[in-house]
């Protein structure tokens, strides 16, 4: 039994955690923009932190099920509905046969995630279910949902016993998803590799200024409007390995921070890199909204990364214990 598409959306595509080891052939990682949006809604369902998710952007896709399913949505708010009802983020939701799943308003953020318990049964490429869009491989045949696309998922009939007669039940418990102890409006970044290449005035005005997000960004990076930046001498750099976080200069002064869809090498100064901890963060800005950069040292990357790893572990472990004790193993 499948998951059917009714109605297309924006940019919709199925991604995991990315694919790695393979940067050396020209193939990038790829993955969801956020990382951690994707692990906690497959932690609400039972499924590893690697699990395949639906990403979507909004407007979003609308969604029928052709059998009953476990499944959940965090990241953006897109004003979720099962059957014309409102439902919530960031807990599991019991959905019946022939269930529609839809979005009405974006109310915050960027992009949602979709989980469904036991994923999707799609063919893995170069060991990872993420859509590689400029290849046209993984994911559901290498591109963006379409409407009238169905995707097979997993049938469990333990759902169907505890879902009874109701067309769907949100399940009593959700997920703490404030794992940092402050709500910091920069983000954390450290310097990059050209860092002293850029003059004083520069790096002044890269702690201090803000800057926008343009409508020229897309899951390859940001492009970045703001005060113009300059370096202290022009040579010309070879080019080197890049990463999703980092910060580059571009020559008309301007920045572009690179995302997950990144290319694997790039040679451009590379004068910050966003922390890894706060790549969640920088993926649900949207074009209009303003970025400010705090420099930080590899000592606190380290820190808020083991927090945030730690704080999904927790959260694993319970909801493993809830599901269990409702009937539903995991995995």
């Amino acid at each position: 039994m499948n998951l059917r598409i009714i109605k297309g959306g924006i940019q919709d595509t199925v991604q995991d955690n990315g694919r790695y080891g393979y940067q050396y052939l020209g193939v990038n990682p790829g993955g969801t923009m956020d990382r951690l949006s994707a692990q906690i809604a497959n932690i609400l369902v039972g499924n590893s932190l690697n699990e395949a998710v639906i990403e979507l952007h909004f407007p979003a896709s609308e969604f029928f099920f052709e059998q009953p399913a476990l499944i959940s949505l965090s990241g953006a708010d897109f004003m979720a509905s099962i059957n014309g009802d409102e439902v919530p983020r960031h807990r599991p939701i019991l959905v019946s046969k022939f269930s529609i799943l839809q979005f009405y308003r974006l109310r915050a953020g960027a992009r949602a995630y979709l989980s469904i318990r036991g994923g999707f049964d799609l063919p893995k490429w170069f060991c990872s279910y993420s859509t590689n869009l400029k290849a046209m491989a993984g994911g559901y045949k290498g591109r963006v949902l379409q409407k009238d696309d169905e995707i097979k998922i997993h049938s469990d009939e333990v759902l169907t016993s505890i879902l009874g007669k109701k067309e769907y039940q949100v399940l009593p418990w959700k997920a703490d998803i404030g794992w940092e102890d402050t709500h910091l409006t920069e983000l954390l970044a450290l310097p990059g590799n050209e860092w002293e290449q850029l003059t004083a005035p520069s790096k002044e005005s890269l702690e201090q200024a803000s800057f926008m997000i343009t409508s020229n960004s897309d899951r390859m990076g940001y492009r970045l409007s703001g005060q113009l930046l300059s370096l202290t001498s022009k040579e010309e750099l070879i080019s080197s390995a890049v990463s999703f976080g980092t910060v580059q200069l571009l020559p008309d002064g301007q920045l572009i921070v690179l995302m997950a869809d990144h290319q694997t090498t790039g040679g451009y100064p590379r004068v910050a890199h966003v922390i890894s901890a706060h790549h969640p963060r920088l993926a649900q800005l949207n074009p209009g909204e303003r970025i400010q950069f705090r420099l930080c040292d590899h000592a606190m990357a380290e820190t808020l990364m083991a927090k945030q790893q730690q704080h999904v572990l927790q959260l694993e472990y319970a909801c493993k214990f809830k599901l269990e004790g409702i009937g539903i193993m995991t995995r």
